[in-house]
């Protein structure tokens, strides 16, 4: 802001000179800038689980499919051992031999389950090596399958 001595050069004295104050506006973008900044590394934080509904209805069993070898079910255990199907694998042989295990179906899910004592770094570990291993869908165990 400046102060005006006299008038200028073909200016008539008296009149206003209308100038545009940009202050408001940068205080604006500023205040907007230092939210999205505080808020953006948050957005990323979640881990999103869909789990199933139980059903109202009894489902009746029917018989089991001859053909069929079962589903591939990852545990993690306390310890954190990881369990393929009862079987324990070391982290380096695992998504090796998860990958063989899926090419021989046609439908590559897997079943997730973690004891309630294992730790939840380890899990979502076991997690990404099973997405590694060729997993398309992993379905989160809320219950021990029969």
């Amino acid at each position: 802001m400046g102060m005006d001595i006299g008038p200028a050069k073909g200016k008539k004295k008296g009149r206003s000179h209308p100038e545009m104050n940009v202050t408001p506006l940068v205080d604006v973008v500023l205040v907007l800038l230092i939210i999205f900044m505080v808020m953006t590394p948050m957005m990323n934080e979640h881990f999103w689980i869909h789990v199933p509904s139980r059903p109202t209805e009894p489902v009746e069993a029917s018989a089991p499919d001859p053909d069929d070898q079962g589903p591939i079910v990852v545990s993690v255990n306390a310890q954190g051992q990881i369990r393929i199907n009862r079987d324990v694998y070391p982290d380096a042989d695992f998504p090796v031999r998860l990958r063989r295990m899926l090419a021989a179906r046609a439908e590559r899910r897997v079943y997730f389950d973690a004891d309630d004592d294992a730790p939840f770094e380890r899990a979502v570990a076991v997690l990404d090596m099973a997405r590694g291993g060729g997993a398309a869908h992993i379905a989160v165990m809320t219950e021990a399958l029969h």
